[in-house]
């Protein structure tokens, strides 16, 4: 879904039948979401949610929904596509390059290039009134060669955001795309050696807002790491300049960047070096350095309390991007293979509360003029609970220092709900060549399998909306 009004999508005959067929069959098997009393999100009206999506976007959403919440379709789709990506066979790499572009790229991504994301964005904010979080597609990279090109594409990207109309956009940075994988991982060691040994002295470590806290799992490092040799020292300093480069560039923009959080075994380098540029960069009342909270992980809640806290004390304007998480297979099984506790909530409902209750704590600080954070939920009732606190708490729905964010290609009535509340909203918005975003999307499809699997409301609020446009053909016709 690169956005509503520009996609020119033929629906063929016989995907239209298997859409409505599966869409009738869907409305008897889930059940429908209970609203809480006086929402402040009405999802109910479909109409003025989907006002701006053409009947073919809709049934090509649907469809590809559907698919995906087909847990077994995706593994051995995932399966296959890795397995092809991997071959050397040019006709079947370029079969399944053309089927991803089709399908998933499509969907989940605002384009190749960076002129096709651009115009996307600003389509999206003129007609929708939604902002876009970009984000330039990339993994992990293995060197500093890797790093340089991947700072080149980000700095672009900032570019690209500033010739946007303004605030209609932001940037998103992963630290594994400009600082080598390796040092990372020896970083997070020393790092959670030091929370174990608060004696050990590092040298290199420049920040005062803490990293980790009590409840943070330290099991990764089982014994005393070796220092950080002269040329490590060098590559995380150089490592540290490339994110610089990246702030410097969206301060003069006055363009916010949200650091996306990665999985337990690099998150204490990544957080050093959000901290670091929180602190270097986040002056004034709006934040320009977002770190990222992923409310799946038991210590969650702890360290994002000890890091605001400590930011206010040094007068340093903390923002936090808080989410779910996505890297819930990872962790369990990493925990698993060390004999160690999983470092995860055991259930969803204590991932609810916990992102519930971080939620409520950053909105307190809004409240107070403190800091500001972005909520990316694709939760109804996570987005209601906020919604209805934010009110109280007389938080101006005008005001950037609180925004909702969703994934493109899913929440789009939660998304449009909350537009239409007159809230912040924006779109996490991935672009790139497909073989440069192939593995970003094999990535998204096996983690937010379970999220994928349980996009009921997605499903239903698209169902009502085409059999009410389908009934009103009739009625018109008849």
């Amino acid at each position: 879904m690169a956005m509503a009004t520009n996609i020119r999508a033929r629906i063929p005959a016989s995907l239209l039948a298997r859409s409505l067929s599966s869409a009738s069959y869907l409305t008897e098997k889930l059940p429908e979401v209970p609203s809480p009393a006086n929402p402040v999100i009405d999802l109910s009206d479909t109409q003025r949610l989907f006002a701006s999506f053409p009947t073919a976007s809709l049934l090509h959403s649907l469809a590809n929904l559907s698919a995906m919440a087909a847990g077994p379709l995706v593994d051995v789709g995932v399966a296959a596509l890795r397995a092809v990506l991997a071959s050397e066979g040019q006709l079947l790499r370029a079969a399944a390059i053309g089927v991803a572009r089709a399908t998933v790229h499509r969907h989940f991504c605002a384009g190749e290039g960076f002129e096709d994301a651009g115009r996307a964005v600003a389509a999206m904010w003129e007609e929708q009134g939604l902002r876009s979080i970009l984000d330039y597609g990339m993994e992990d990279a293995e060197d500093s060669a890797a790093c340089d090109r991947n700072l080149a594409g980000f700095l672009r990207t900032v570019e690209m955001a500033s010739s946007l109309p303004p605030s209609s956009a932001s940037v998103c940075v992963k630290i594994t795309a400009i600082c080598p994988i390796s040092l990372l991982e020896r970083v997070s060691d020393l790092l959670r050696w030091e929370q174990q040994d608060p004696t050990l002295q590092l040298p290199w470590k420049t920040n005062s807002i803490p990293v980790l806290c009590d409840s943070s799992p330290l099991y990764l490092t089982r014994s005393a790491p070796h220092p950080l040799t002269e040329m490590e020292v060098c590559e995380l300093q150089l490592a540290l300049q490339r994110l610089s480069k990246i702030c410097e560039r969206c301060t003069e923009a006055n363009i916010p960047l949200l650091i996306d959080a990665e999985y337990t075994s690099v998150q204490p380098a990544i957080d050093y070096f959000t901290y670091a540029a929180a602190v270097r960069f986040n002056h004034g009342d709006h934040p320009i350095v977002f770190g990222t909270i992923q409310a799946y992980l038991r210590d969650s809640k702890e360290r994002m309390v000890n890091a605001v806290q400590a930011a206010e004390r040094e007068g340093v304007s903390l923002g936090i991007k808080l989410v779910r998480g996505a890297y819930i297979t990872r962790e369990i099984k990493l925990a698993s293979s060390l004999g160690a506790p999983s470092p995860v909530h055991p259930s969803i409902q204590e991932t609810h509360h916990c992102f519930n209750s971080c939620a409520s704590f950053m909105l307190e600080n809004v409240r107070r003029g403190s800091g500001a954070v972005v909520l990316a939920t694709h939760n109804v009732q996570s987005g209601q609970i906020a919604a209805k606190k934010a009110i109280e708490f007389g938080i101006g729905r005008d005001d950037r220092k609180l925004q909702f964010a969703q994934l493109m290609g899913m929440a789009d009535g939660l998304t449009h709900g909350l537009r239409n509340a007159g809230f912040q909203v924006s779109k996490y918005v991935p672009f790139g060549p497909v073989e440069q975003v192939m593995p970003y999307l094999l990535r998204r499809a096996e983690e937010n399998r379970g999220l994928l699997c349980t996009s009921i409301v997605d499903r239903r609020l698209i169902r009502k909306e085409i059999f009410r446009r389908l009934a009103t053909a009739v009625a018109w016709r008849t």
